[in-house]
């Protein structure tokens, strides 16, 4: 089994990282991106999340609509493609061919992003410490 990290998204901006090991990628093999995901898989009991993105081994981008494990694919904008210049304007009608890879998470897949959706009990931040 491959290691996958999961970077979970707070409401308050914040983001938490875990690394699954192992058996636990089990819960999330075969899932696909917009789905939801119970916090119990990953040792956060009461906890819904989404499933927003992520990328492979290579760190290509994971993008909806896609079912191959990866794929070249001609875009205009969205994942993977921003469609600005190297002075930061937008360049109207610009195409380019993109690797991404496919919208379902599977042994390649290195990073999850997940959206939390339902809070439960415990935060999944604990307290900072103040350093003197």
């Amino acid at each position: 089994m491959a290691d996958i990290k999961l970077v979970f998204g707070l409401k308050d901006g914040k983001s938490v990282q875990k690394e699954l090991k192992g058996s636990q990628t089990e819960a999330l093999l075969g899932k696909r991106l917009g789905q939801s995901v119970s916090g119990d898989y990953f040792g956060f009991p009461g906890y819904e999340f989404v499933i927003t993105g992520g990328s492979d081994i290579c760190g290509f981008p994971m993008r909806k609509g896609i079912q191959e494990a990866r794929k070249r694919v001609l875009v205009t904008g969205g994942v993977g493609f921003s469609g600005h210049k190297r002075d930061g304007s937008w360049q109207k009608g610009l195409l380019k061919r993109r690797t991404v890879c496919g919208e379902t998470v599977v042994l390649t897949t290195h990073q999850v992003n997940l959206k939390v959706v339902k809070e439960g009990a415990q935060p999944l931040v604990g307290e900072v410490e103040k350093k003197e």
